[in-house]
């Protein structure tokens, strides 16, 4: 996806899909004082942003990584359910032999079914944006996986590099 989709989502409410200050936006910021070259300034910085994301876009696109709600599943997820939801057959056969009725088995797929509908329904509604929602989701995942010796590590680093305490993830009593 494109960095200038971003762009536009964030400044759309100012500026033209073209990156071109609104004239309703001009006369607006003139009715309230605000003086002619200071908002041609803004409106030319701004310009500048959106001329060099779109060159950005062109030159250097971003990577943009397909997930589905299949790849957020956990283990035992995947060895019941298929990618849309549904419940596995061979695992239909196993739970039927141990006794699972079949209302509980329909419920777990309506469930399921349900939480790959809203992932997909999130994962577009973002992409309209500009934002890569599966991505985001995984590095989240990414981040939680990592143990307390790598977190620690991580903190002791962010310390050489003179990050604010307050923002590490440890408490103030802990021995740095």
């Amino acid at each position: 996806m494109s960095r200038i989709k971003r762009w536009i989502n964030m400044h759309k409410k100012e500026f033209n899909a073209d990156g071109n200050l609104r004239d309703e936006v001009r006369q607006e910021k003139l009715s309230l004082g605000a003086h002619p070259g200071a908002i041609e300034s803004y409106a030319r910085r701004l310009k500048e942003e959106y001329d060099e994301w779109k060159h950005l876009d062109e030159t250097d696109p971003e990577p943009w990584p397909i997930y589905t709600a299949y790849d957020f599943f956990t283990e035992q997820e995947k060895r019941e359910f298929n990618p849309d939801g549904s419940l596995k057959p061979e695992y239909l056969e196993y739970a039927r032999k141990i006794g699972l009725s079949e209302g509980a088995l329909e419920e777990q797929e309506r469930r399921k079914k349900i939480e790959v509908d809203g992932y997909n329904k999130v994962s577009a509604k973002y992409a309209e944006k500009g934002i890569n929602f599966g991505a985001w989701q995984m590095r989240g995942r990414i981040e939680d996986s990592r143990t307390y010796v790598q977190r620690r590590q991580q903190m002791e680093q962010d310390l050489r590099n003179f990050e604010d305490a307050d923002s590490l993830p440890f408490d103030k009593d802990t021995a740095y």
